[in-house]
């Protein structure tokens, strides 16, 4: 059994690998600054539900949540001297596409400066293996399909996307440097429940239900790698284990224990599909107000995932139907919808 310290424990990925963990047996130190990007209120219920899952299964002492903004240097340094950790797991950052381009410094704070704060922890305390969060957004216009992590991923079209590929390069120089076994892991568009509320699957479902208008953008013609919430932690944690060597890449003489892997679907649908599986579960048909791209999004979505399952042997498989449908039980009982 280790110690893991998960980044982002308030969140939607960390709250449900925080959770996992858990129930393995693990020790997990969940580390979360609770910012209002949106609803800290809902951040904090999922910090209960952990809690009353450690109460009920009396394991208490294996939970412990800090409040910490990994962009504030000191506090992050304290924590890491503080304690020793087998695994770091770094799901804490900025989100989201479009906020990107109203508000850059928040990418930078978090995802650039907290960023380097964790491999800098991670560095002097020589952790054993570093997994973190990319994103499908690194692919950007990319027209060959699917997206494979061989492909180059020079061009991103939001700063969200720049700071999730810079993530990567500051990630491979550390382990160049210094050792650091990290690993990349490029999620594909998540959903679930406790998820988050600026996803469009969120305010879709809130829509339909209210019986308001849901804007659908590119006509509904958009096509992604909806990836449901426990095919995602099914991937961290069979990461979590498989630590890099030290190799390098065709393209490099560098040697480095580095590795980037996809985690989606890999099975695409469009829009339309996806609002249609909503309509089914809750039973309403959807008004549309049918609208152009907008800026900073991307057609199509599709991940290669035959190294995620040939190095961990898994690969994400639940359909967008049984998915939404979990989702929308769930969001009735939390919002009493």
């Amino acid at each position: 059994m280790m110690k893991v310290l998960v980044t982002g424990a308030a969140g939607f990925i960390g709250f449900y690998v925080t959770l996992d963990l858990l129930k393995k047996g693990h020790e997990v130190v969940g580390l979360d600054n609770l910012n209002d990007y949106y609803d800290p209120a809902l951040k904090r219920a999922r910090l209960a539900e952990i809690e009353r899952f450690c109460a009920e299964q009396s394991v208490l002492e294996a939970f412990e949540f800090v409040e910490i903004d990994i962009a504030d240097r000191a506090e992050t340094q304290a924590l890491f001297d503080a304690q020793a950790f087998d695994r770091v797991i770094h799901l804490a950052a900025q989100a989201g596409v479009r906020y990107s381009i109203e508000n850059p410094h928040a990418y930078v704070d978090s995802n650039l400066v907290g960023f380097v704060n964790i491999l800098e922890g991670c560095r002097h305390q020589k952790t054993a293996h570093l997994v973190y969060a990319s994103s499908s957004s690194v692919y950007g216009m990319n027209t060959k399909i699917p997206f494979s992590t061989d492909d180059r991923v020079d061009f991103p079209i939001s700063l969200y996307a720049a700071t999730k590929k810079s993530n990567e390069l500051m990630a491979h120089t550390y382990s160049h440097l210094y050792g650091i076994p990290t690993t990349g892991l490029r999620f594909f568009t998540v959903y679930g429940p406790w998820g988050r509320p600026d996803m469009a699957y969120f305010s879709f479902t809130r829509k339909i239900l209210a019986g308001e208008t849901i804007d659908v953008f590119n006509h509904g013609q958009m096509e992604r790698d909806f990836t449901y919430i426990d095919d995602i932690v099914e991937g961290v944690v069979r990461v979590m284990d498989h630590i890099p060597v030290m190799h390098q890449s065709d393209i490099t003489t560098a040697q480095a224990p580095y590795k980037i892997y996809n985690i989606g679907n890999n099975q695409p649908i469009t829009l339309q599909r996806f609002i249609q599986a909503i309509e089914a579960a809750t039973g309403k048909k959807s008004i549309q107000n049918q609208l152009p791209m907008q800026a900073g999004d991307v057609p199509r979505t599709y991940a290669d995932v035959s190294d995620l399952m040939a190095d961990v042997g898994f690969k994400p498989a639940t359909e967008i139907e049984a998915g939404i449908e979990h989702f929308v039980r769930w969001y009735r009982d939390f919002y009493q919808a």
